[in-house]
């Protein structure tokens, strides 16, 4: 009949259309398949390779491969084991090694990590000796240990990373607070203008900086030293903020401040604790500084023609003696001169060779770069430090003030 296909006509065209279909679905699964594909091989290539540098893949390989094995020796006394024979120097090392790495651990750890550390000595001990022939022994025992000792060894690894990522998580939140404890942006008053850097040398530090209104004309200026790094460090150090701004605010100032706030930290720091200390009340429109130097590194004040002068430690550090007597010097900070305040941790940078960075090499950097605005200088001397250390990184914080008296 007209207009009725005949059935294998019409089944062709079934089938003309059906693989018409399944050509265009398979072009648009294999698209999306390869799409999806190379989407997760970049994700997974962009997070193991993001950030990655030579020179911190070298940091890796022998800083923190260095660092790693002297925090975990540091308390270990290996020297006493140099005169032994070696049948004797490596194992008495390897069980101060042990001892100190367990001593770190609770005791629950502890146990675990005496266990693998057991696990490992029998399963390579049977395994040596299945691959020596010495008697018949079965290689899956030795296995089995070693596997052992694995999975605890891993457990423990993956347990004290956990508390390390919360204490890094609540060591973030204190470096928030300590840098919003003291300023963050230039003071510019009149002539005077002061800018000011900090580089703890963990997350925290016991660096601190400061600068207090006093009244109209005048303005306090605040760089100290908590001896230590770290936690400790930056919590006396908040108790040094807190008390000497306690203590301005009841209307006190110079040696009498001063005086005060050591007898307040001889009573509420541990023993041991020290505090190196420069105040100085500055003079917003003559420039005239009057301050006391509580053993803290003596400032450069550079002066016009490149010359450099010091302001000489005045008195002993705070915490170390209640009722200590502390006197104050004074100078006048001149018009197109600058006054550098910085710490220790500054000039006792040390590189790969165990030099120390120095006050002299400060010095002679200052001079070949006195032309230089001081925010650019603050960061230069910075910048050269971390280029004197090279791969060693600074192990103390690093704090740096200028005061300029700018027309």
């Amino acid at each position: 009949m007209a207009g009725i296909e005949e059935p294998s006509n019409f089944s062709k065209r079934l089938t003309k259309i059906a693989s018409r279909f399944e050509h265009r679905d398979g072009e648009q699964s294999e698209s999306r398949r390869p799409r999806f594909r190379y989407v997760f091989l970049d994700d997974l290539h962009a997070l193991f390779t993001r950030d990655i540098t030579r020179a911190g893949l070298r940091d890796l390989l022998r800083r923190d491969a260095r660092e790693t094995l002297r925090f975990y020796t540091r308390a270990v006394d290996l020297e006493s084991t140099l005169s032994l024979p070696w049948y004797q120097r490596y194992p008495q090392a390897a069980w101060k090694i042990f001892m100190a790495l367990a001593h770190r651990l609770s005791p629950p750890r502890r146990l675990a990590f005496a266990v693998a550390v057991l696990a490992a000595i029998l399963g390579w001990t049977k395994f040596i000796i299945f691959c020596l022939n010495i008697e018949a022994a079965d290689r899956s025992s030795g296995a089995f240990w070693i596997v052992i000792s694995f999975v605890v060894i891993v457990m423990l690894l993956f347990m004290e990373l956990r508390d390390k990522l919360d204490l890094k998580g609540d060591l973030e939140v204190a470096r928030e607070i300590q840098f919003g404890l003291v300023p963050s942006e230039p003071f510019s008053e009149g002539s005077i203008k002061i800018w000011h850097y900090m580089r703890p040398a963990n997350t925290v530090g016991g660096d601190y900086y400061d600068i207090i209104k006093l009244d109209d004309s005048r303005i306090g200026i605040v760089v100290g030293d908590v001896s230590g790094k770290g936690i400790p460090a930056a919590l006396l150090m908040a108790l040094l903020l807190s008390s000497l701004r306690t203590l301005v605010s009841a209307g006190l100032r110079g040696t009498e401040l001063i005086s005060r706030l050591n007898d307040y930290l001889c009573a509420n720091i541990p023993l041991g604790s020290l505090v190196t200390l420069f105040y100085g009340e500055l003079e917003l429109a003559s420039g005239k500084l009057t301050y006391v130097n509580a053993g803290h590194n003596p400032p450069f004040l550079m002066r016009l023609g490149k010359q450099l002068e010091r302001l000489p430690v005045t008195s002993i550090v705070l915490g170390f003696l209640a009722g200590s007597a502390y006197e104050s010097q004074e100078t006048c900070l001149g018009n197109g001169e600058g006054l550098l305040l910085f710490t220790d941790g500054i000039t006792e940078a040390f590189n790969e060779k165990e030099e120390e960075y120095g006050e002299p090499r400060l010095a002679d950097f200052l001079q070949s770069h006195a032309d230089e605005p001081p925010p650019r200088l603050i960061e230069s001397i910075t910048e050269d430090v971390v280029a004197f250390c090279s791969s060693s990184r600074p192990s103390d914080d690093m704090t740096l003030m200028f005061v300029a008296r700018q027309s």
